[in-house]
């Protein structure tokens, strides 16, 4: 076994690295097998939230994350894996927070709620929060899901009745809506922000060509009964979907854009409640599915030889409990999750040398 959180807890990193002299550089190949890796202190230990969490998520630029979650909070701290200090937190009165995101840039942060319409802007180089009262154009009853655009500052919100509105961030108004049949279960874009994969409560899988604004493929997601989480891979390779039943079917991404019927080539089966949470690591080589019905329910998929790491999580002790957000660090050093004990458990996985 090669994952001992408990033994692990207090070794420098530098002695774990020198310990496990067979480690690769993050240029090589990730290896199937047992992932190498460390448990350290919760992302969050400086802060724990009294409620659950909702969000955790890594700086694209800066070593630090973001949490957020029903306590009506965000926070932020510095990731060193051993204390991770805060570095601030805000309060939003009457906001148990829903969902919270960094901009493309990394400058600002956006946060939605259960049942409102508003929606909050953290600038955080001037450290101002402005909430969004209203959306022109907009013919919604709230804002609550949705995912930052690759590019032009954008974010798209998933509607009811199947509508995904585009929403410019400079101007706070919708510029296009799509619409999909049934309701959107989940939307990833591609790495370039090209293509954009929604996946219907149907399960069925829509792919738009984001510059045309044209559905330019539909799919069935292979024996999908509820569509409930889709992610793309940076790579540019995969595409997984995940349903009501458990099961990710992990398919080409090229085969997604060109075939009206194309196979998984590989169904993961080792989740037996709905996935709710896909998430793959910056190098494309790890795929993490969980659900948040079940405590310890994750799993981590080493994709190019498409098995599931067997060592997590370690079935000993509990550490992860219910998940609703996962997250890798920009160059895959560190995987989160945000649970429903109001902490982020962080591990730092050594096969990645790089933050």
């Amino acid at each position: 076994m090669l994952f001992h959180p408990e033994e692990d807890e207090e070794e420098d990193e530098d002695d774990l690295l020198r310990r496990t002299g067979d480690l690769v550089a993050s240029s090589d190949r990730l290896p199937s097998g047992a992932l190498r890796m460390k448990k350290c202190l919760h992302a969050n230990a400086a802060r724990p939230s009294d409620d659950e969490l909702t969000t955790v998520q890594f700086h694209p630029s800066a070593q630090v994350v973001m949490t957020a979650g029903l306590d009506q909070s965000v926070s932020l701290f510095q990731v060193d894996g051993k204390t991770n200090p805060k570095i601030q937190s805000i309060h939003l009165e009457s906001f148990p927070v829903h969902q919270a995101r960094f901009s493309r840039d990394g400058e600002m942060v956006i946060a939605t709620s259960l049942k409102n319409k508003m929606f909050y802007l953290y600038d955080m180089m001037e450290g101002r929060v402005t909430p969004v009262h209203a959306i022109r154009g907009l013919n919604e009853a709230r804002v609550k899901e949705f995912s930052v655009c690759p590019e032009g500052g954008a974010l798209l919100l998933s509607g009811t009745n199947g509508y995904l509105h585009l929403l410019t961030l400079k101007t706070k108004e919708v510029i296009s809506s799509m619409k999909i049949n049934g309701d959107v279960g989940a939307v990833a874009f591609s790495r370039d922000g090209g293509k954009l994969f929604a996946l219907s409560d149907e399960g069925e899988v829509y792919v738009w060509d984001m510059r045309s604004r044209r559905c330019v493929n539909t799919f069935p997601d292979d024996g999908c009964v509820r569509g409930t989480a889709i992610a793309a891979s940076l790579s540019g390779q995969h595409l997984a979907c995940g349903s009501q039943s458990g099961v990710v079917n992990i398919y080409s991404q090229e085969a997604c854009l060109n075939s009206a019927n194309p196979k998984p080539l590989k169904s993961v089966m080792n989740l037996r409640t709905s996935v709710t949470s896909l998430t793959f690591n910056p190098s494309s080589e790890i795929l993490a599915v969980a659900s948040r019905v079940e405590d310890e329910a994750v799993r981590l998929v080493h994709v190019p030889s498409l098995t599931v790491f067997p060592n997590f999580p370690v079935t000993k002790k509990k550490i992860v409990y219910r998940t609703s957000c996962m997250d890798f660090s920009p160059h895959g050093g560190f995987f989160s999750l945000a649970n429903n004990k109001g902490h982020a458990p962080l591990f730092r996985l050594l096969h990645f040398r790089d933050f």
